[in-house]
């Protein structure tokens, strides 16, 4: 196990003094001297909670919890090992053991699988499915199951951190590091851990609408360089699905009925022709792709030689 020395808690936080308290106060409990909080602009008394149980607070100069965590790993971490948790107090710091302790068995990245223990009334059902459809989404695009690519309670090193490409301002940079897990091989593991509900009187900062399709469109849009043969493919399906169903009705139009629509069967072509060269494109970029992996891992074969 990594010494507690050796770890900065960060806690991204937004209008979280109901909670922060305790939860500074529990990971100083459980020993971890360096907890710091980077607070987005909180307007209830947050930084002045958190200073009061004994965090370090610094307050982040853009928006959002991606540019928070960016700015907390670049700017204000020096300890080689990083806890990322959210200030709500949905996580227990008494799981931080069993969070930190793979990083010293040579993982570079730990995920807190919230779905091992969660407890009534912690997620809505809702935000259940959706939370099952994105892990889903994510293992078939990706080809690695992390169990639970949201969970907002992490361990990584900073080393490893450095090496991910993060752009993602608000909650997509769970879904951000997952994806640069499994791009740049990092080494990764999940633990359980105890998920509990938001305590009364906190209100989360969370729009499932809002960032569900923030997190969707992440999820595709990452796949252009990891999953490129469903990138290019599921567009050149659906392009070429509606040119055959346009296809279809014109034919049906002109057979039947005794009506012609030539500008509708350009269309028609068009869209088929359209699905049909992106899927080609997909087809080889994925081979591209492949070649690319296959060189990598010879790299790595002989490197450890």
């Amino acid at each position: 196990m990594p010494h507690r020395d050796d770890v900065c808690v960060l806690v991204p936080t937004l209008d979280e003094a109901e909670t922060i308290g305790e939860v500074v106060s529990g990971f100083r409990a459980e020993g971890f001297e360096t907890v710091l909080v980077v607070d987005g602009g909180s307007t209830d008394g947050t930084r002045e909670v958190a200073v009061d149980a004994g965090a370090r607070v610094v307050v982040q100069s853009g928006q959002g919890k991606g540019q928070a965590v960016r700015e907390a790993v670049k700017e204000h971490i020096e300890e080689p090992y990083v806890l990322m948790v959210d200030g709500d107090g949905t996580y227990l710091p008494s799981d931080a053991g069993a969070m930190i302790d793979p990083l010293d068995d040579g993982y570079d990245h730990v995920i807190g699988d919230r779905f091992a223990d969660m407890r009534d009334g912690a997620m809505t059902r809702l935000n259940r499915a959706g939370n099952r459809i994105f892990n889903r989404t994510f293992a078939f695009i990706h080809g690695t199951d992390f169990g639970d690519i949201l969970s907002g309670y992490r361990a990584f090193t900073r080393e490893s951190f450095e090496e991910m490409t993060l752009s993602a301002e608000g909650f997509g940079i769970e879904t951000e590091m997952a994806v640069e897990c499994a791009k740049h091989r990092i080494e990764t593991t999940v633990v359980p851990v105890t998920y509990l509900p938001r305590p009364s009187g906190s209100n989360t900062n969370l729009s499932p609408l809002r960032d569900g399709s923030i997190i969707l469109l992440e999820l595709y849009r990452r796949a252009k360089t990891n999953n490129p043969l469903f990138y290019f493919g599921s567009v050149g399906v659906v392009s070429a699905a509606v040119g055959v169903g346009i296809g279809f009705w014109v034919g049906y139009e002109w057979f039947v009925v005794g009506i012609s629509h030539e500008v509708w069967a350009i269309v028609s072509a068009v869209g088929i022709l359209f699905g049909v060269q992106l899927l080609m494109f997909g087809v080889l970029s994925d081979l591209i792709f492949s070649l690319h992996q296959e060189q990598m891992r010879r790299l790595d074969r002989l490197e450890e030689e």
